[in-house]
């Protein structure tokens, strides 16, 4: 069992700190002590809790998260936290634990925390077996500057554009920078199936299908050859 962790979460962008909030919430070794809006919060905080980790942003208004950490106690461990890759060179210059671009998953996050706990000195520990069993029926994703939250049960269909994705839901479609993969990874297996290697589709979604098309919407996506028998498998035992 891995030794309680004392997190501060540090960032000016309030749905920022609610999605960690919220992943850190999961881990059973994790206690987030405080979340802090900006730096002179976060030194209030450090001079009067036990503090660990912070998660920090690094661009932020008046002090940045990078100045920030070159004031504090070498003793408290920073994770990185930022929608701008370029920072990460100087982050690890500050010998970080770890660099996280935002929108951050919660298995990205899960790596970070036990790197953590590696450097820290608990080499076994290992947070997989010691996750919450509550499961969001969410997630948040990035478009247009900002972080916009879709419930699963919105979701039609998602489909691939490359580097892109377009999540097709109820009311409206929202294009975020991710590859399918990547999201299919934060899916609940059982709502959700890869008909191809561009399109997923919600499982209850669904209005008909056949051997080579699965409808949504009145709109025939296909079934690719290589996902054909696990498609069929699956809607065959629904």
């Amino acid at each position: 069992m891995a030794k309680n962790i004392h997190c501060l979460i540090v960032d000016d962008e309030p749905i920022a700190r609610e999605i960690l909030e919220n992943h850190l919430s999961k881990i059973n070794a994790v206690t987030v002590v405080a979340t802090c809006k900006n730096a002179i919060e976060a030194f209030n905080e450090i001079s009067s809790k036990q503090v660990d980790l912070i998660f920090l942003d690094i661009n932020m208004p008046e002090i940045s998260g990078l100045s920030f950490a070159k004031s504090i106690n070498k003793n408290i461990k920073v994770i990185f936290t930022t929608a701008y890759r370029e920072y990460a060179v100087d982050g690890f210059d500050l010998q970080a634990v770890d660099y996280l671009l935002k929108p951050i998953s919660f298995n990205r996050l899960l790596q970070s925390v036990n790197k953590y706990l590696g450097e820290a000195g608990n080499v076994n520990a290992d947070l997989t077996t010691e996750i919450s069993e509550d499961k969001n029926d969410f997630i948040f994703v990035r478009s247009d500057r900002k972080m916009i939250k879709i419930d699963f049960s919105e979701i039609h269909y998602i489909e691939s554009l490359s580097d892109y994705i377009k999540i097709h839901i109820d009311n409206k479609t929202v294009v975020t920078r991710e590859t399918i993969t990547s999201i299919e990874a934060k899916l609940p297996q059982k709502d959700f199936l890869r008909i191809h290697r561009s399109f997923i589709v919600s499982i209850p979604k669904m209005e008909s299908f056949t051997n080579e098309f699965i409808e949504i919407n009145k709109k025939a996506l296909p079934i690719s050859r290589s996902y054909k028998n696990n498609v069929l498998f699956r809607l065959e035992n629904v």
